[in-house]
């Protein structure tokens, strides 16, 4: 009996809105690469020199494109939850300067955003869609942080840096915090170095480390169940990070850890670091490169002429 065209398209169309699977190694391959490759660039961003204009600082707050390059060129889940943890690592107990439970916060937010970013990208060979990531990104990590900053000022538990004689001061001064970080590490370190980068690296990069290239065909969808299910975890997630960060004033600080060795010994410190997040580096190349090389050896004679049998 011949098939039913619905039966027929049912697994094209399984197919077409399943997530690409991958194994645990690669899960972890994709999480430990993200985490170094966004340790090292936050560990860049410390020798950028920032500007004082009255209240606002000018400065990069992170190198967008990093991350929003790893979630666009890689599976965004597992690249999303690294990013961050190489931050906290990498660039913060490193170099000694350790928020404590208030990591927690900025851990979060930064996963909610480049997850959402990593999701909007279907093809990482079209710009318009890692510049829209690029700004995503900074668009909802500020938008929570700034969230956050306020309301812990309104309920009383931090003091506001506010200008003496307005009152509101506070959300402006966010407000223009957030245009700034949006200009500068929104579309200038992260749009437009990810729209000249991803198309060049989509295609070429995935092969070395023994994986497919995203699909266009394929999207990742935010969440399994739909679209209300993520939300639902987002405002979950973005209500941890807020008791996390009320939680870190309220307690004085908990698990802080300042000794500010940049401080004492000066920017070659930073080498600490930086060399720590390479040799974290390396040795994942070393290591696909050699499972890459032992699974086609093993495909090899897997597939060799076979002795006719006597």
């Amino acid at each position: 009996m011949a098939e039913s065209p619905r039966t027929a398209a049912s697994p094209d169309v399984r197919d077409r809105f399943s997530p690409p699977t991958l194994n645990p190694g690669q899960k972890l391959m994709v999480f430990v690469l993200s985490m170094t490759l966004f340790g090292l660039a936050n560990i860049v961003t410390e020798v950028i020199p920032e500007i004082q204009v009255g209240p606002v600082e000018l400065g990069v707050s992170y190198l967008a494109f990093v991350p929003v390059l790893m979630v666009a060129l890689f599976h965004p889940l597992y690249a999303a939850l690294g990013a961050p943890l190489g931050e906290i690592v990498f660039a913060d107990l490193l170099m000694g300067d350790f928020s404590g439970i208030g990591e927690l916060e900025g851990y979060l937010q930064m996963f909610l955003a480049l997850y959402i970013a990593g999701c909007l990208v279907r093809d990482p060979g079209r710009r318009w869609q890692l510049a829209l990531a690029g700004v995503v990104t900074v668009v909802v990590d500020k938008l929570l942080s700034a969230t956050v900053d306020v309301a812990k000022v309104w309920a009383g538990v931090a003091e506001a840096d506010s200008v003496p004689g307005l009152p509101e001061s506070v959300v402006v001064l966010e407000s223009v915090d957030f245009v700034v970080a949006l200009l500068i590490s929104g579309i200038l370190f992260g749009a437009l170095p990810a729209m000249a980068l991803g198309p060049r690296l989509h295609g070429r990069i995935e092969p070395l480390l023994g994986l497919a290239p995203r699909d266009p065909r394929h999207r990742i969808p935010l969440a399994e169940r739909g679209t209300g299910a993520f939300l639902l975890l987002a405002v979950v997630l973005s209500f941890v990070a807020m008791i996390a960060a009320f939680t870190n004033e309220i307690m004085d600080n908990f698990g802080v850890w300042e000794p500010d060795f940049v401080e004492r010994y000066g920017a070659r410190f930073l080498w600490v670091g930086a060399s720590a997040a390479l040799i974290v580096l390396v040795g994942l190349v070393v290591t696909v490169r050699f499972v890459v090389h032992s699974r086609r050896e093993r495909a090899a004679q897997d597939h060799g002429p076979r002795e006719p049998r006597s």
